[in-house]
């Protein structure tokens, strides 16, 4: 009988934030595999546990992927984290648990905190539709392309980001949305020196030419406004009768005609030229 896996949800900064389910099962799985053994070692040190760690990260997922899947076919079960947060979020535990459900292989969710769930939960942003792009493409054509794509969005954008790439997404950024488009930048969460600073794209650009960018970044950025629906077309036969009915209330013939031309694609003298045109016939 086949073994489970595990996708177990770590602290984001603070080992206090570790809930006693995901304590339990790191102590109850025959194996963990880690995106950084090191870190792992210490959460596991943390919790008095020991427990056999296999590497699992981006460059030897395909390798290792299997290898893990193996073990688990044949009755272990394994614990799959992050160095922080829910693994497969912007992240190659997505592949395994992807090839484990196509091998009929039980996938447990063990969760906890998710970084751009707690950044977006803080941010002051809409947060009643939004959408995730995790990490934008490092090669300049992709990631215009990418920028491209979200112009017109109107939902709630959350991106992550490195310190030592800020700068330049920041810029690409405003370049896309512009300068006084809302976003929320939050760094350190949950750790010592955690900071929430919402502003405007054109301010941060601003603000982190002159102060070097520290830890990694959750970045939450307003939606664009939304295109308002056009009126539904109506003939210049139709605007004159509203016009008419205006008169009928007391309206001048001219402002009548203004009034039933806003939001039409007609003219306020061509309602009115139609307006005289009727009463001469």
């Amino acid at each position: 009988m086949a073994g489970t896996l595990y996708i177990v949800a770590t602290p984001i900064g603070n080992l206090n934030d570790m809930t006693p389910r995901a304590a339990a099962t790191f102590g109850s799985v025959d194996f963990v595999a880690a995106e950084d053994t090191r870190v792992t070692l210490k959460l596991l040190n943390h919790l008095g546990l020991k427990k056999p760690l296999v590497s699992y990260y981006e460059h030897n997922s395909k390798e290792k992927g299997q290898y893990i899947l193996d073990r688990i076919a044949a009755g272990e079960s394994c614990a799959l984290c992050s160095d922080a947060g829910m693994p497969a979020i912007s992240d190659p535990g997505e592949e395994i648990v992807r090839d484990a459900l196509a091998q009929g292989i039980p996938v447990v969710p063990v969760p906890a905190a998710s970084a751009c769930v707690t950044a977006l939960a803080v941010s002051g942003q809409d947060t009643s539709r939004f959408v995730f792009e995790g990490f934008l493409p490092v090669a300049a054509k992709p990631r215009k392309q990418r920028l491209e794509s979200l112009a017109g969005e109107t939902r709630t954008m959350i991106f992550y980001e490195a310190p030592h790439k800020l700068r330049g997404t920041l810029e690409d950024l405003e370049k896309t949305f512009g300068g006084q488009r809302s976003i929320t930048l939050t760094r350190e969460l949950t750790k010592l020196h955690e900071e929430i600073r919402k502003t405007t794209l054109e301010e941060a650009c601003a603000y982190y030419q002159e102060n070097a960018p520290r830890g990694e970044y959750v970045l939450v950025v307003a939606g664009g406004e939304a295109e308002t629906t056009p009126q539904e077309q109506i003939t210049l036969e139709q605007a004159a009768q509203a016009a008419r009915r205006l008169m009928e209330e007391g309206m001048p013939p001219s402002a009548a005609a203004k009034k039933a031309a806003q939001g039409t694609a007609f003219s306020k003298s061509q309602v009115y030229r139609l307006l005289i045109k009727e009463d001469e016939e």
